[in-house]
């Protein structure tokens, strides 16, 4: 048996994009269907949200403009992927997170 011949480097990264394309839309809808299904309310502007980082995702596959904003393979900003925990956990029932501080150490 004879192993396949290695992708050229345009083929695989068109693959790739797909990839990220779909699992960022598959965790828009999933994050959805869960406060859905838990019957929370999400406010105006993070069902806005989530319908226009779909949006964007769906037409330019990623939700962002700015590379350095986030990773080389992700669809999400990092702020994006931040908000879109914070709403999968509120749809979930778990307490926010809030910012915290560090104890001191001592000297």
């Amino acid at each position: 048996m004879k192993p396949k011949p290695p992708l050229d480097f345009a083929k695989q990264r068109a693959l790739d994009q797909a990839r990220v394309k779909r699992q960022a839309i598959r965790q828009l809808r999933r994050t959805k269907l869960i406060a859905d299904k838990a019957g929370v309310d999400l406010s105006e502007w993070e069902g806005e949200f989530l319908g226009s980082v779909e949006e964007r995702v769906r037409t330019y596959g990623r939700a962002f403009a700015d590379p350095e904003k986030g990773g080389r393979g992700t669809a999400f900003s990092a702020l994006q992927t931040v908000k879109l925990k914070e709403i999968a956990a509120k749809a979930k029932g778990e307490p926010r997170k809030g910012f915290t501080r560090k104890p001191k150490k001592p000297l």
